[in-house]
């Protein structure tokens, strides 16, 4: 099974079906229980109240002796719903060696629709963008859904740039319950911009959950002489040379990441980098035993 763990053997799958089971099953191993998290009667954990919670679910009890506020958690045993926002803008094309960017994300929706179908029955849906929303599957658990969504990754076809702001408010227009909001991109903007776009699903109740996805040469390039670097989504060219990107752009990367993800946390948001040579299966294992731990 661990060989086809392997990104570079999961971007030969042809079936999402295929790929979707062979990972989830992968990180779904040792896991003790669900990780899912609804509000029903099982007590899992304690969280600290972001404006949007609902205070129905806050210890008033432990409020009052410690002037605290934190809410309960509790293990999901209730039907969710599960909606994911794919960047299909032209970054989402870059690759260093397979699977690119785009791939690599519609590897972890797909396992994610898969885990929330086949292993929890909750609802699932999706909404693919750039500049636009180019692609909306209502979340549903009607019989075809996972089959639905598997169509819409497989079409979702990466140009133009990013916008943040209108697929997130066309998600605030379309939802009618809360649930698990996860954004799946490489993020290429403001840290500040992008949470102050996606934090208002927060407010409205919804859990929310960023995957940031980046090649690895992205993150640590290796050039052995001078390159001519070219923006995939504006054209935009630039010369460097390899004492660039040991230096500056290494110091440029690592704060766009700490930022982003600061922030996000500090919105009350999850936050998980997931680089595209990493077993996809051992990524999310990492991601939901953390989750578990309400870390």
């Amino acid at each position: 099974m661990q060989r086809f763990l392997d990104p570079v053997v999961l971007a030969g799958i042809s079936s999402l079906d295929l790929l979707a089971k062979t990972v989830v099953d992968g990180f779904v191993a040792g896991l003790h229980r669900s990780p899912d998290f609804g509000f029903s009667q099982e007590f899992a954990e304690y969280r600290a109240y972001t404006p949007g919670d609902d205070l129905r679910h806050v210890d008033w009890n432990l409020f009052a002796r410690t002037e605290r506020c934190y809410l309960k958690r509790y293990r999901g045993e209730n039907n969710s719903q599960l909606t994911v926002l794919l960047d299909a803008s032209n970054s989402m094309q870059y690759t260093s060696g397979p699977p690119n960017k785009m791939d690599y994300a519609r590897f972890l929706s797909a396992s994610m629709f898969y885990l929330a179908i086949h292993n929890q029955r909750d609802a699932a849906g999706l909404i693919v963008f750039d500049d636009e929303v180019r692609d909306y599957i209502r979340p549903s658990t009607r019989q075809g859904q996972l089959a639905r969504l598997f169509a819409g990754l497989e079409h979702a076809t990466p140009h133009a740039r990013t916008d943040f702001a209108k697929p997130l408010q066309h998600f605030q227009n379309a939802l009618h319950r809360r649930g698990i909001a996860i954004v799946v991109s490489d993020f290429y903007e403001n840290p500040e911009t992008i949470v102050n776009n996606i934090a208002p699903l927060r407010f409205r109740g919804n859990e929310v959950i960023l995957f940031h996805i980046l090649d690895p040469q992205e993150i640590r390039p290796a050039l052995r002489g001078s390159a001519l670097l070219v923006d995939l989504e504006t054209d935009q060219k630039l010369e460097v040379i390899p004492e660039y990107t040991r230096t500056s752009y290494r110091n440029k990367i690592d704060t766009h990441i700490e930022q982003l993800r600061s922030r996000a946390r500090g919105a009350g948001m999850d936050y998980q980098l997931l680089v595209t040579d990493q077993p996809l299966d051992l990524a999310l294992r990492e991601y939901l035993t953390l989750r578990q731990a309400g870390n």
